[in-house]
This record gives structure tokens, C-alpha cells and sequence, in this order.
């Protein structure tokens, strides 16, 4: 959940999912659109669809027990180089390297005295070589977060409440980012904000929709919503029905007798929309896409 979305909108969801599923088995055991409906609001919807793959994996492989090396992790839906590694130390105090964008800016500026740092090959080796040797691994990598995230900050730094006595970056006079500045990430009037609306629809309704009822969902453009649409049914967030209607995975009626590859181990259902076929959009997460 916490993958490039901000805790303040994340706890509320992941209390009333824990208080709902507190087990992987429970997530499981849950339907793909109910899990998909709890989700709301949190964006990128393939996170809670990968999810509850992973659910399934960690309740049928591992006991109901997250693993807890990094390695192991790796292998589970929806985890990444980040997520597995972040798991490994604040769950079970595993002394790994952990970075996020506020870990990388403070190695950045107080290690190698740039104003700022893009994403490296070395950047765990950098991490790695900072944390101490003994059970204060995990609340070292906690305060490097923090640090980056209140004081060590991207535009406004506040130094003069830093709790470190040597900084290369103040050394050397605060030099400024060499690299151009990042471009914010819009959301409005984006395929992702589309999809947003068209799932909106769905996770309103028990029962499938037509496509009349999603149109009205995004009038702006057509197109885009044809796209957004498409790449919806290609995720396999929502399904079609044998009668032309539309619903939240696991809840469109199938023909048997129909060439369903969803119902294969492994594969994924992929419909398309009659007479406008435009590919889907390109993920733009750090462990999950889209």
C-alpha cells in the first residue's frame, strides 16, 4: 500500500483491511473485487490485485507466514528490490540496506556532498556501508528515513535542526543539483485518472454494467477512455461478460463454452473491446506497476 502513496492516506485503508483480513489466508480467501473495492481510492489498482496474489502464495507456500529473508520475498507477487527489503528490516530487523528517495538525498548530501542523487547501482552498497553492526540496524534505517523526510528535505533542508555534526554537502558550501529538476508527476486528466473513474463505476455496482454506464464515467475524451478501458481489461481488473456488459474481476459471467484463457494456471484474461483496440499504458511504480 505504501508504494509511492503517502502514509496519511494509507493508514486509514490498511486499518480497516487489518481489522477486515488479518491474515494472509483471510486476504486470500477474500474475492479479487472485494479486495479491489477495500482498496478505494489508493491508486495504482494492479498493487491490490497483486496483493492478494501475494496473499494466496504466502497462505498456501509459507504457512501463512510472510517470509522473511530477501531472497524469498523477491519471489512473491507484487515485491520488489524496495518492498523486500523494507519487510526484512522493519518486520523482522533483518540488517539490510533499505532506500527510499529521502535515504538516497541524505547519503547524497551528507556522504558523497551532492545536493540531491538519482537512482544508482551503488546505492544499497552505500546504505549497506552505514548501518552499524549490531541490533540497531533496523532503528538506524528507521531514523535515515526520517531524517530525509522532516529535516534533510528536497527543497526547504533544514539544517540548522540537523542531528549530525558532518555533512560533505554543508562542507562544501551547499553546492546546487547538477541534474534538472524533477517534473511532478500530474494526475489529472491522465489514462490513470480515467481508469479511476471507470473503476469507480465498477466498485459501485454488485452486478456487471453496461457500456453505456461506464461512458458516462469519462466524457472528455473517448479515446482516452477507450484506452484506459482496454488496459483495465488487460490488467485483468475487470472482465467482460459473454453479453457485452462489464465487472470487477471475478465477478462477470463466463460462458463455458467460451475460450476463456483466465481460467488457465497462470495466464491472464485479455478481452478486447470491439472495433477500438489501443494498447495499454506503461506502469510508472517503483515495485508495481500501473
Amino acid at each position: 500500500m505504501l508504494q509511492q502513496t503517502p502514509v496519511a492516506r494509507v493508514e486509514p485503508i490498511w486499518l480497516a483491511w487489518i481489522a477486515r483480513w488479518p491474515t494472509p489466508s483471510a486476504t486470500a480467501a477474500a474475492s479479487a473485487a472485494d479486495v479491489l473495492r477495500a482498496w478505494g481510492k489508493l491508486g495504482y489498482p494492479r498493487r491490490a490485485k497483486r496483493l492478494h496474489e501475494c496473499a494466496t502464495v504466502i497462505a498456501t507456500e509459507y504457512d501463512d507466514v510472510v517470509p522473511s529473508d530477501v531472497d524469498t520475498l523477491l519471489t512473491l507477487p507484487g515485491v520488489g528490490a524496495y518492498t523486500a527489503r523494507a519487510v526484512a528490516c522493519f518486520a523482522y530487523g533483518a540488517r539490510v540496506p533499505v532506500v527510499d528517495t529521502n535515504v538516497r538525498r541524505v547519503v547524497a548530501r551528507v556522504v558523497h556532498g551532492r545536493a540531491d542523487s538519482v537512482p544508482s547501482a551503488r546505492d544499497l552498497d552505500d546504505v549497506a556501508a552505514l548501518l552499524p553492526n549490531s541490533p540497531d540496524a533496523q532503528q538506524f534505517s528507521i531514523a535515515l528515513m526520517e531524517l530525509g523526510a522532516t529535516v534533510c528535505t528536497a527543497r526547504a533542508p533544514r539544517c540548522g535542526l540537523c542531528p549530525l555534526s558532518d555533512c560533505a554537502w554543508r562542507a562544501a558550501g551547499y553546492p546546487t543539483a547538477n541534474a534538472p529538476a524533477r517534473r511532478v508527476q500530474r494526475y489529472a486528466g491522465t489514462d490513470r485518472q480515467v481508469r479511476g473513474r471507470l473503476l469507480d463505476v465498477l466498485r459501485d455496482n454488485d452486478s456487471p454494467v453496461t457500456r453505456a454506464q461506464l461512458d458516462v464515467a469519462w466524457l472528455t475524451d473517448p479515446a482516452q477512455r477507450d484506452r484506459a478501458l482496454d488496459s483495465l481489461l488487460v490488467d485483468g481488473l475487470v472482465e467482460q461478460t459473454p453479453d457485452g456488459r462489464f465487472a470487477l474481476a471475478g465477478e462477470g459471467e463466463r460462458s463455458p463454452d467460451r475460450n476463456d484463457t483466465a481460467s488457465q494456471p497462470g495466464q491472464r484474461r485479455r478481452t478486447e473491446v470491439p472495433d477500438r483496440r489501443v494498447d495499454g499504458i506503461p506502469g510508472v511504480s517503483r515495485d508495481v506497476s500501473v
